[in-house]
């Protein structure tokens, strides 16, 4: 971040530093000046273009594929390699014992609803494999960081992928797992310091502190990335995969700032791609809702905690962006539910990937669509972090593999996509 003007900084004296989560200490008995207190709220209230500024990494055209440029993307992409490997083989061990277990205790998904695509019981326990390999990774690898309360991450994650295990089994009513959630995102608040304080809604309207709105605007997002997930677990492999794509683009976000961010969304990308070697189609194991609600509590978390070097609405944008078709989905189904008189949280098979499985793709077509559509709204979330050239060559490979895998077949379809501007994305995909 750019210094300071030498005019608005105070005395050495006199600067403040962090003694509590809101309060500040000087080292001086003097008062603090207004010149002290401006420099204070322009460090935890930065400019939008400083942010994209200090952290730009786009080289010049001429250096674009250099040594250093590719010395500098290693370096920050570093502390992610380990995690991410490890997470990686923990879960590919233990994703077949949670199977053999499911299996041996009668732990299994049988296909009783309308909108269960499945045909044969499948065994649940995914989430309890990727929890354990994520928390695994996380301890070898995650050092203390002030930024980061890596023990309460850790925690709530765990209590929320034991206690759901307790819905897969035997089921709890929805507004009881409304509440636990609830419980759970206040725990995060209050106790573990996982808070939004402040938000950069544009580069000239800044809300320095939230003040009174800090608790519940920090338990809605930690809610609805938590239901995003679970209503997104609908074909074998579309939640992991999702989530998966969203961790790497946080880890990027997140490189070259805060090393622990970047090794524990290695770590939440490791452990979910090592669970799809077992859960893409046909799918061996479900996550069920322990493993939906612990990633989506993840995902926010983690999102939070990339909040420390940058302005709310850079850390924020990005998981918005990656997600954004799985959280206009769910907006969408609350919407279509409330219309038909129906509960918000009465399930349904008219989500996006129903419809697209009615539209004649296969399950792992969609789930191509959704991992590269979730890759290619990340990447337009990451030009925030000054990250254009290197993203624009994401986007053109992911548009190419859309249009190859997709494209004729949306073509030959003869049903519709019946879901707002799905006309206007056909048309993209297929040309006509």
């Amino acid at each position: 971040m750019a210094a300071v003007p030498e005019a608005t900084m105070p005395p050495a004296s006199t600067r403040w530093t962090p003694a509590e989560r809101s309060r500040y200490r000087t080292r001086s008995s003097g008062r603090v000046t207004a010149a002290a207190a401006a420099a204070i709220h322009y460090q935890r209230t930065p400019p939008l273009h400083l942010l994209t500024a200090a952290s730009d990494l786009n080289p010049q055209p001429q250096d674009f594929f250099s040594w250093q440029f590719l010395e500098l993307v290693a370096s920050n992409l570093a502390p992610g390699v380990g995690p991410a490997l490890v997470a990686f083989a923990a879960a590919a061990v233990l994703t077949p014992v949670a199977i053999l277990v499911a299996r041996r205790t009668g732990f299994l998904a049988h296909p009783a609803r309308d909108r269960d695509i499945h045909k044969k019981p499948i065994p649940y326990g995914g989430g309890l494999a990727m929890f354990a390999a994520f928390g695994l990774a996380c301890l070898v690898f995650v050092r203390s960081d002030p930024a980061v309360n890596v023990p309460g991450l850790l925690l709530l994650g765990g209590i929320t992928a034991v206690v759901f295990v307790v819905d897969d089994r035997w089921g709890i009513p929805a507004l009881v797992k409304l509440g636990i959630q609830a419980l759970t995102a206040v725990a995060a608040v209050e106790f573990f310091g996982f808070d939004i304080r402040y938000l950069l809604v544009l580069p000239f309207l800044q809300v320095p502190n939230l003040g009174m709105f800090i608790l519940p605007i920090t338990v809605f997002w930690i809610l609805g990335m938590q239901n995003t997930v679970n209503l997104l677990d609908g074909v074998d492999g579309l939640a992991a995969g999702v989530v998966a794509v969203t961790a790497v683009v946080l880890l990027v976000a997140s490189a070259g700032r805060q090393p622990d961010v970047v090794a524990m969304s290695a770590a939440l990308a490791g452990a979910c791609a090592g669970f799809l070697l077992f859960n893409f189609n046909p799918a061996r194991i479900f996550m069920g809702d322990s493993g939906a609600y612990f990633l989506g509590l993840a995902l926010a978390l983690l999102s939070i905690a990339g909040v420390a070097k940058v302005a709310i609405v850079a850390a924020i944008a990005v998981p918005v962006l990656a997600m954004a078709i799985p959280i206009a989905d769910t907006a969408l189904s609350i919407v279509r539910r409330r219309l038909k008189g129906q509960k918000f949280h009465q399930a349904d098979a008219r989500h996006i990937h129903h419809l697209l499985l009615e539209a004649g793709l296969t399950q792992r077509q969609t789930c191509i669509l959704f991992y590269c559509a979730s890759g290619i709204l990340g990447a337009a979330g990451l030009t925030v972090f000054g990250h254009r050239k290197v993203l624009a060559v994401v986007i053109v490979l992911m548009v190419v593999l859309l249009s190859t895998v997709l494209g004729e077949q949306l073509r030959i379809s003869s049903r519709r996509i019946p879901m707002p501007f799905g006309r206007v994305v056909r048309e993209l995909l297929v040309g006509r």
